[in-house]
């Protein structure tokens, strides 16, 4: 196991960087960066971007020095080499499809769908953003097999749609704003109040037996945790950026009461093909973040 780091010859910001790896683990990674100070949101899914005054830093603090293409054999030989189209895309790639998603949803509600982008592209927002929307839509089809309904489509629109980082009231609020919202547009009622009871189920997470709808929404909610390594923990990075106004120790005390609660569900999955998609992949993802916050924060 070794951190490595290669010159800094990568042109960005007016000065140049160096990526910074492990050939072995991304906990050893995290825990050598934050050791360092290198800020969270420099992580990239196998590596961090160092800029050049903190090159020579680095290494008399142990990083060993090497060329790019020995760092990318070995970042490739541990396993942890994570490929452009493997990688969490940017905000700005993801719009194109949510318009067309809307459009198969209300087209006729263009100020709607307008509204709700703006709110989903707060600058306050790391992780949940246009992004996530756009992933839990995508992992709503798969888990309905393509059949998903519209009040868990629009639920998936609603979900986040206020998010000031107050878990629970962020939810009423978001389902307050969609019964205000679409009783304008001229939807059913019940058809509202459906989506409204969809949106505060992402409180808990915890849909009863026989709820077919809520069990594909939470499914899409919760997919990214079964994503491979290099993405979940951008996803990781995405949370700790989006709530760096905490104290890391609040942070860590904080996470590790959600892990725990959703290591403890058993299944985590409520749909089989969410099941058979993530949930391997999950138990391993959220066993490894455990003992990451477990160790200290970092």
């Amino acid at each position: 196991m070794a951190i490595l780091i290669d010159p800094p010859r990568w042109p960005a910001h007016g000065t140049h960087f160096s990526h910074l790896v492990s050939d072995a683990s991304l906990a050893e990674l995290h825990e050598f960066a934050t050791a360092a100070g290198i800020p969270h949101r420099a992580f990239d899914h196998d590596h961090y971007d160092v800029p050049q005054r903190r090159y020579h830093d680095l290494v008399a603090r142990g990083a060993i020095a090497v060329e790019p293409q020995e760092l990318l054999r070995r970042l490739r030989s541990g396993g942890l080499r994570v490929r452009p189209l493997q990688r969490t895309p940017k905000a700005a790639m993801v719009l194109p499809s949510l318009l067309d998603a809307w459009d198969g949803l209300l087209p006729g509600e263009p100020a709607l769908r307008d509204d709700l982008l703006a709110r989903w592209q707060e600058t306050h927002r790391a992780y949940h953003d246009v992004r996530h929307l756009a992933q839990s839509l995508v992992a709503a089809d798969l888990v309905s097999e393509g059949r998903t309904s519209r009040p868990v489509r629009l639920a998936l629109w609603f979900h986040d749609a206020v998010h000031d980082g107050d878990p629970g009231r962020d939810e009423e609020a978001s389902a307050e704003l969609a019964v205000a919202q679409l009783g304008a547009s001229g939807l059913p009622t019940a058809e509202i109040d459906e989506v409204a009871r969809l949106v505060l189920l992402t409180t808990d997470h915890d849909p009863e037996p026989g709820d077919a709808d809520g069990a594909v929404l939470v499914d899409a909610d919760l997919s990214v945790l079964g994503h491979p390594p290099g993405r979940y923990h951008v996803y990781v990075r995405d949370l700790l950026v989006e709530y760096d106004h905490l104290d890391p120790e609040a942070f860590r005390v904080g996470r590790l009461q959600v892990l725990a609660s959703l290591t403890a569900r058993d299944p985590l999955f409520r749909t089989p093909p969410g099941r058979e998609a993530w949930e391997a992949a999950a138990r391993r993802n959220l066993a490894e973040e455990q003992r990451r916050w477990r160790s200290g924060p970092g």
